[in-house]
């Protein structure tokens, strides 16, 4: 940090002994002396065009002593060597800085355990977006740019999971390495991971990314750890390049990392227990379930002495039989298949249907491993919005909540009335959740705060009383969705139980989350309250059971 200077603003002079100079935005120097022999890197941070920038760093890497530079906008980035020989000043672009301490020549050299885990990759895949965009051979389709990226960070999460800690990863670009050759090995990456999961990939899948384009990838996601990222990369990679503007319209805002964390604690399903998501996207509430259940076979498996065949054993047994997951977007299901099977083996339950249509109507296989009335515990954000809406007579005449319900003056009884001609998916949602639970399945639900307030609701809440028995209450922040939506939201947590336990008053557990990890604009902060909750929710349960 000595080593760093941005105020006061640091200039760099035009000749070693002139009096013209100009200002810089961050110089880091060799040590704590601040001095023009010490200059070591410049950064500068303007918001002008790449061919801009570049030229401006250049100048000031030719006025100064500094070896490195890096320009940044806040939307693209690129980073520069400098290189002096025969009284000629040359410059080339790498893949990255150094770490502190390391040598230029060292960057791309990093064995499994030297990688970095990171909350918040959205400034990177922002960066990749705009220069894939921009410079990517006869690519420019968001679609496609998402679909190449992510079969990208399917090549590092492979790479980190087949590496040993001491060993070097194949994930990196080297600076001066060929493009072509860092192209061409992370091509073969690419064919092992088809290879192996040939169920999720087909012939179809390809990178076709040129050779310049996968070294910046590489060489920007290369020190970082994607298998213990606080954030589901992908769904984050999915919101880059996507956008609201496509995905919002269907309802489709990824859930936090440390929001699905805190409902399955609260939840704290068993490894025993079948867990679902009918509204899936690309896996989070699945990977997540899995992994809390795999900590559990951990310590189940110390406490008896088990060999580590035998945790893996009963590893890839729960990922295979007990985890489910629906999602109607076949792009989605079919990350959240790959992204499972490179992290547990668990894509046999994941599948592209929708989930408020007739169970008849579904694939046979997925008819075969996901029924009604089967699952122990459910774990769902699903769809909601004004835009969207389930229609057709064959899907909400199922549904008690697919009807319209009126009050009888008399007794106040609410009762069932016609069928509506459209309702809004997260209404018919909470129904098919309900269907899909055991007597005494547990779930937990993010649902909009209209659901737990609005007058013209007041029927949904008189029929989710009659039918389960609510757990708690969660209030969570605005900021929690943001910057993708600023829907305020609640998570209710419910058990499925008999009319015997309904008729008894009961006690709720009711929270309110202040902070949620990050602010308005998606950047981390250090407050954040959902980590407290599930245990409190467990002490209070224990106190008033």
């Amino acid at each position: 940090k000595k080593n760093i200077r941005t105020r006061p603003q640091y200039r760099v002079r035009a000749r070693p002994e002139g009096s013209k100079s100009y200002p810089v935005d961050i110089i880091v120097f060799n040590g704590s002396n601040h001095s023009y022999e010490n200059e070591y890197l410049i950064v500068e941070c303007k918001k002008k065009k790449r061919k801009d920038g570049l030229k401006q760093l250049q100048d000031y890497l030719t006025f100064s002593k500094a070896q490195l530079g890096v320009w940044y906008n806040g939307e693209e980035k690129l980073y520069l060597r400098k290189i002096i020989g025969d009284g000629n000043i040359n410059f080339e672009e790498i893949p990255n800085i150094p770490e502190f301490g390391k040598r230029v020549e060292d960057i791309g050299k990093f064995k499994r355990r030297d990688l970095q885990t990171t909350h918040n990759l959205k400034s990177d895949f922002k960066t990749i977006r705009n220069y894939l965009a921009g410079n990517a051979s006869k690519i420019k389709n968001d679609l496609i740019l998402s679909q190449q990226l992510i079969n990208l960070i399917f090549c590092k999460i492979y790479d980190e999971l087949n590496t040993a800690p001491d060993e070097d990863l194949n994930f990196r670009a080297g600076t001066g390495e060929n493009p072509e050759k860092i192209k061409d090995r992370i091509y073969e990456l690419f064919n092992k991971v088809k290879k192996k999961y040939d169920d999720v990939f087909d012939n179809t899948d390809n990178l076709i990314l040129d050779a310049k384009s996968v070294a910046y990838v590489v060489g920007d996601l290369q020190n970082k750890c994607l298998v213990d990222a606080e954030r589901d990369i992908i769904a984050e990679a999915f919101e880059v390049f996507i956008g609201k503007s496509l995905k919002g319209e269907q309802g489709q805002f990824f859930t936090p990392r440390n929001v699905i964390r805190m409902m399955i604690e609260v939840l704290d399903p068993k490894e025993n227990e079948k867990i679902i998501d009918p509204a899936c996207g690309t896996g989070g509430f699945l990977v997540e379930s899995l992994r809390y259940v795999w900590n559990k076979i951990d310590e189940k498996g110390k406490k008896n002495k088990w060999s580590i065949n035998q945790i893996e054993n009963e590893k890839n047994e729960v990922a295979k039989k007990n985890i489910s997951g629906i999602d109607d977007d076949v792009f989605l299901t079919k990350v959240a298949k790959a992204y499972m099977a490179i992290l547990g083996d668990g894509r046999s339950g994941t599948f592209s249907e929708n989930s408020l249509d007739k169970p008849d109507n579904w694939d046979e296989i997925t008819k075969s491993k996901v029924k009604l009335n089967s699952f122990d515990i459910l774990l769902t954000n699903p769809p909601f919005g004004s835009k969207i809406k389930v229609e057709g007579e064959s899907i909400l005449q199922q549904y008690d909540l697919g009807h319209k319900w009126k009050q009888n003056s008399k007794n106040q009884i609410w009762e069932k009335g016609k069928l509506k001609e459209s309702e809004s998916p997260q209404i018919i949602f909470i129904e098919r959740c309900l269907d899909l639970l055991k007597e005494n399945g547990k779930m937990a639900i993010v649902l909009p705060d209209g659901i737990f307030g609005n007058e013209t609701l007041s029927y949904l809440r008189n029929w989710i009383i009659k039918k389960a028995k609510i757990l708690a209450v969660i209030d969570i922040p605005l900021e929690t969705f943001l910057p993708h939506t600023g829907t305020k939201t609640s998570i209710l947590v419910l058990k499925k139980t008999t009319s015997e336990e309904l008729s008894n008053d009961y006690k709720i557990f009711m929270a309110v989350a202040d902070y949620c990890g990050h602010d308005r604009r998606g950047y981390k902060i250090n407050e954040d309250d959902l980590p407290l909750i599930p245990k409190r929710f467990h002490e209070w349960f224990k106190k008033h059971k």
